[in-house]
């Protein structure tokens, strides 16, 4: 009776850190899409300044792709290392 209450808890966690993952990486889409289409329209409007917007859409985008990388090491830690967090 507990190993299974235990072992359908393991499964809802699973399930979550699944999610969580797949929340993470469309997040992080978005977020870059964001920034990739507003950095478009920025140099659209002021091409002497492309390099400057350029640089910094870049920056944002590894911190955003940062932020993703890390939620997906969260999500398959809870699944591969189920009892151990």
């Amino acid at each position: 009776m507990i190993q299974e209450t235990v072992d359908n808890a393991m499964g809802i966690a699973k399930m979550g850190a699944g999610l969580g993952a797949g929340l993470a990486v469309i997040g992080a889409g978005l977020g870059i899409g964001k920034i990739g289409g507003s950095s478009a329209d920025g140099i659209a409007r002021q091409p002497e300044a492309a390099a400057e917007i350029r640089g910094a859409s870049i920056i944002f985008a590894a911190l955003i792709e940062g932020v993703a990388l890390f939620a997906i090491v969260i999500a398959l830690l809870i699944i591969v290392l189920p009892g151990k967090l």
